[in-house]
């Protein structure tokens, strides 16, 4: 009988960026620590977002993070890079919408995925104190780069 063949790695998403892992993200198991990918996410976030408003400027973010989780799906180890991936989950509500984040292995042959993560984002405004609609332009830029959260591992 044949060997399977092993997984494809995924197709990559439009927005990545490659993480060095350093010694001051490794736990005591010598892992990368779960709270790294948190701070990931954040730049990954901003690096993806803040281009799409035309600001360069990190206090002219409109969101405001409501929610974020992370799966964690086999370990990092100190030295190793990983390929942080971030695309936003569709269908986007009226006021709120959801980013993804992948993280997987730089090497072209290797299928693995180290976590999944995801925020929820609320579009805000900060001197009325309150949410507000996604803007026009910004909507139709989420929505030409989103994804189907399902085939992500988030149903």
């Amino acid at each position: 009988m044949p060997e399977p063949s092993p997984a494809a790695p995924p197709a990559p998403w439009p927005f990545h960026r490659t993480i060095p892992i350093i010694y001051n993200d490794i736990d005591a198991l010598n892992h990368l620590n779960h709270a790294a990918y948190f701070r990931f996410m954040e730049t990954l976030r901003c690096e993806y977002y803040l281009p799409l408003t035309g600001h360069n400027d990190p206090t002219k973010l409109d969101i405001i993070v409501a929610e974020a989780a992370c799966r964690y799906l086999a370990p990092v180890v100190y030295g190793q890079e990983i390929l942080g991936e971030l695309a936003p989950a569709r269908p986007l509500g009226r006021t709120s919408f959801t980013l993804l984040y992948r993280f997987r292995s730089t090497r072209p042959d290797d299928p693995t995925v180290y976590a999944r993560g995801r925020t929820v984002l609320v579009s805000f405004d900060y001197a009325k104190h309150s949410k507000k609609e996604i803007p026009a332009f910004l909507r139709k830029m989420l929505e030409e780069d989103a994804k189907d959260p399902d085939a992500e591992g988030w149903p």
